[in-house]
């Protein structure tokens, strides 16, 4: 099957739970799609690293937004998604809309397979989340008043998820987004000292950024407890994709919904005003 939407079959959103899976999720649901959400938790349950569970997920799915977990960059994820790929084309799957990672090279081998799979495809290549700093592992130090990193003033475009969300939706649903690469950030590019003092301003509370070696990261982590493996990956993903390849803007955004990407600092502002990094003001 290669056409270029999902009909009125049910779409799949593996992730379904995370960052950006649950927000095209919601967008699906109020759109009155029939969605499966693709977890451990969920029901078929679906384990990128258990195959016997992927054939029960794709029963009755047209498409799928594939969000693989931990990161495409980890070992043995290319040959994971590959697999994954060959299935879900063999059980019917017309679309599918990869997330994939800005400057990775082993993100960039999982779109050359997807786009050898067969499926009609739509290729989300994103950097940086804005929600990192109030959905991930950036909170509890911005919580705590000190953001260490082992990233010097290289500048990042940090993308908003709900634009990744409003993309890989369109591209579930409508049409004009098949065989398109989307490279995806957001206007400007600010280092991670500005992205902070953006988020210290915002919240009138005193955060500051502490640029640190990776040892001294990796000691760190290693004191907290943190697994090896997902060490290894934080460290590869904050040193070496973090070099400045990333720096320049691009107009993914705009390609696809005709609009320009929110801004960090609309971000800032909307999260601040949740209350999830406290305030130092009143």
């Amino acid at each position: 099957m290669t056409n270029g939407n999902s009909g009125d079959g049910i779409i799949l959103v593996l992730g379904g739970t995370g960052k950006t899976g649950r927000r095209v999720a919601d967008r699906l649901i109020e759109a009155g799609r029939p969605v499966r959400i693709g977890s451990r938790s969920g029901e078929p349950r679906f384990d990128w690293e258990d195959p016997r569970t992927w054939g029960r997920a794709l029963l009755g799915v047209t498409a799928v937004y594939v969000a693989y977990q931990p990161d495409l960059a980890v070992p043995g994820a290319l040959e994971t998604v590959r697999a994954f790929f060959a299935q879900a084309v063999k059980n019917g799957v017309g679309k599918l809309v990869l997330l994939s990672g800005r400057g990775e090279v082993e993100a960039e081998q999982a779109e050359a397979a997807l786009q050898a799979s067969g499926a009609d495809w739509t290729i989300l290549r994103s950097s940086w989340f804005c929600q990192n700093f109030s959905e991930s592992f950036f909170l509890e130090p911005i919580l705590s008043g000190e953001l260490a990193l082992p990233v010097g003033s290289v500048a990042e475009p940090f993308v908003d998820v709900d634009d990744i969300a409003d993309i890989a939706f369109a591209a579930l649903t409508g049409t004009g987004h098949a065989r398109k690469l989307y490279d995806i950030t957001g206007p400007r590019a600010l280092s991670f000292a500005d992205a902070v003092g953006e988020i210290a301003r915002a919240t009138g509370r005193a955060i500051g950024f502490v640029p640190v070696s990776p040892d001294a990261y990796r000691a760190e982590l290693i004191r907290q407890g943190i697994p090896d493996a997902y060490i290894d990956l934080v460290l590869y993903l904050l040193t070496t994709v973090l070099d400045g390849r990333n720096t320049p803007v691009a107009d993914g955004v705009q390609r696809a919904l005709g609009r320009p990407p929110r801004d960090f600092s609309d971000y800032v502002r909307r999260t601040a005003a949740t209350g999830v990094w406290g305030s130092g003001r009143g």
